[in-house]
């Protein structure tokens, strides 16, 4: 079904310099919360437009600048450069409007993970593969670090990632609020590669190649532990939403934490894996008390069940990934 666009959306396609008539017509897309998604029929094909929002649609005040499209665009520069095919190819860029203009990958080749792992699809061999591309990128951008100074982004990322996730859960867990801003300094400071800033399965397609990453909004130079652990945190999650498919979500965190760690070159990785099991325990509690709880965790008894785990990690941290997974294996048949 397409629908005529928006007057925004045309005046940047025009000025990306794209052919577009007044009457053309596209479909908005559905799923994000920071920008206006459509496919854009074109002459000569389907293209993928994105426009930041100023203030993003969940229920808390939450706002952001709308300049983060155009380090998203850099972000899939270098990913692409890092990673051949980790990204969509990237068509025009209208820093006006906040707007990109990218490759669209249609879903029957490129079905996106949340989906699969929805439908209780969980392949360890598609994390472990998630890790892989994921640490390239990383050590690529750690080899390079030049590529710093493309990403003035610690104010975005602070307002649209550590703000809403870890210092609103500490206004939520007054008695944890120290370890959770302990939590922000130390990932404001590991400056060590280009982060992705939201790799989730709602932002992963599984090509026919492999992984592509999807809504680079919140990049950043910064600590690539925050995109592994913001990750394997979702796959946690995901036994609240599927629990049928429970022992294959803990196979592929396994599987992606284990890829991940195999591949860090450019730091020690037990150090790297230490920052991430640190910081894993705030997400996951920030993802049913922070500003962006997931939607698919509704009972106050499964909620419940998060705060346990995740409380008790904060209060007694883990260096180890794998002890949280068996924190959470032990809660879910406790």
């Amino acid at each position: 079904m397409s629908d005529t666009l928006p007057a925004a959306i045309l005046d940047a396609l025009r000025r990306m310099h794209l052919p577009v008539s007044d009457g053309a017509t596209g479909e908005r897309l559905t799923g994000g919360v920071s920008s206006d998604i459509w496919r854009v029929d074109l002459p000569s094909g389907s293209v993928c437009v994105k426009r930041a929002l100023s203030k993003l649609r969940v229920a808390a005040n939450w706002e952001a600048p709308v300049e983060r499209n155009r380090f998203e665009a850099r972000w899939m520069h270098h990913a692409n450069a890092a990673a051949p095919g980790s990204a969509p190819l990237l068509i025009g860029v209208d820093e006006t409007a906040g707007a990109l203009a990218m490759q669209f990958l249609p879903a029957k080749r490129y079905p996106l993970w949340k989906t699969l792992l929805r439908d209780g699809d969980a392949d360890p061999a598609f994390a472990a593969q998630v890790a892989q591309v994921l640490s390239s990128i990383h050590a690529t951008t750690a080899a390079d670090p030049t590529v710093a100074s493309a990403f003035p982004t610690d104010a975005i990322f602070y307002d649209i990632r550590l703000e809403p996730y870890l210092v609103a859960t500490a206004h939520a867990h007054p008695d944890l609020a120290q370890r959770l801003h302990d939590l922000v300094a130390a990932t404001r400071v590991n400056k060590r590669a280009l982060v992705h800033g939201d790799v989730s399965p709602k932002n992963i397609l599984r090509g026919p190649n492999g992984p592509v990453f999807l809504d680079a909004e919140c990049a950043w130079w910064g600590d690539p532990a925050f995109d592994l652990a913001f990750c394997l945190n979702h796959l946690l999650l995901k036994c609240l939403w599927t629990p049928s498919a429970t022992p294959d979500f803990l196979a592929c965190f396994d599987a992606m934490a284990d890829a991940y760690c195999a591949h860090v070159n450019w730091e020690e990785p037990g150090a790297l894996e230490a920052r991430a099991a640190h910081l894993l325990p705030g997400l996951f509690l920030a993802r049913v008390d922070g500003k962006s709880p997931v939607e698919y965790i509704t009972t106050e008894r499964d909620r419940d069940r998060v705060r346990r785990v995740a409380r008790a990690l904060l209060t007694h941290p883990v260096k180890a990934l794998g002890d949280i997974r068996q924190a959470w294996t032990k809660e879910l048949v406790g």
